[in-house]
């Protein structure tokens, strides 16, 4: 399976807190795009493995995501080490993406900046023919996507651009909402955590809200790129919005 995306995210529910509006609104474009989960979240003070993969599946069938899987990586160890790379390599070879989505690299949770230094390597190496990895027993060929694009989540940054999502808001948030077990609800006997807290999924909403309003939009998401992005000038002013 050929997919024209592929985003990476340390934990269920990384992806679409983070970029879920960016997500609805290339699949509603017609491109094919994949999560794989690192880890199943197993260290989460809230919920089990089990009830965030059911969660998981729940949110990617309201994206109408083509594709997920999960790594099953060690929830809290997420290094660059060779068996890291290898695995991650091979799902960038086994699925050809023209663009990888990563977590950037400096972030309150330390699986957050791993995955993303993680991917970044796997990034260059899947490019190298010496690097051997296989799939079902087969030798997979050397491929690198195109761009690397870091998207946000607790630590803010300088975004290179800004997606509009004013359209696909409102479906990242359900999908964010098919994760009960992570968010707050009044009548759990859990921990509360940080991202458990009553104004939480507010924070989520405010912060869409600022982003988008930078860019003369309802809502928006940020992201970062280290290398220089080509920009469409005519594309621009056909589809920009004359006042």
């Amino acid at each position: 399976m050929i997919l024209d995306i592929l985003i990476f995210a340390a934990h269920p529910d990384d992806a679409e807190l983070a970029m879920g509006g960016t997500i609805a609104k290339l699949i509603k474009d017609g491109l094919k795009l994949g999560i794989v989960d690192l880890t199943k979240g197993e260290l989460a003070t809230r919920g089990t493995p089990e009830i965030r993969m059911k969660e998981a599946q729940r949110a990617s069938e309201i994206l109408k995501i083509t594709h997920r899987e999960n790594l099953g990586l060690k929830d809290g160890s997420i290094k660059v080490n060779d068996e890291y790379l290898l695995k991650v390599v091979s799902r960038i070879r086994k699925y050809q993406p023209t663009i990888v989505f990563a977590p950037y690299f400096n972030d309150r949770h330390p699986d957050h900046v791993g995955c993303g230094l993680l991917i970044k390597e796997a990034m260059f190496f899947s490019g190298l023919p010496k690097i051997v990895t296989e799939d079902n027993g087969r030798i997979q060929s050397p491929f690198r996507p195109k761009k690397l694009f870091y998207y946000m989540q607790t630590y803010e940054f300088k975004p290179s651009f800004v997606v509009d999502i004013s359209d696909t808001f409102e479906i990242k948030m359900n999908a964010i909402k098919s994760y009960e077990s992570q968010f707050h609800n009044p009548y759990s006997v859990e921990p509360e955590t940080f991202i458990s807290q009553p104004n939480f999924l507010k924070y989520i909403e405010g912060r869409a809200k600022v982003f988008g309003f930078k860019i003369g939009k309802n809502y928006g998401e940020p992201f970062f790129c280290e290398e220089e992005i080509e920009l469409d000038l005519t594309c621009l002013i056909k589809n920009g919005d004359k006042k």
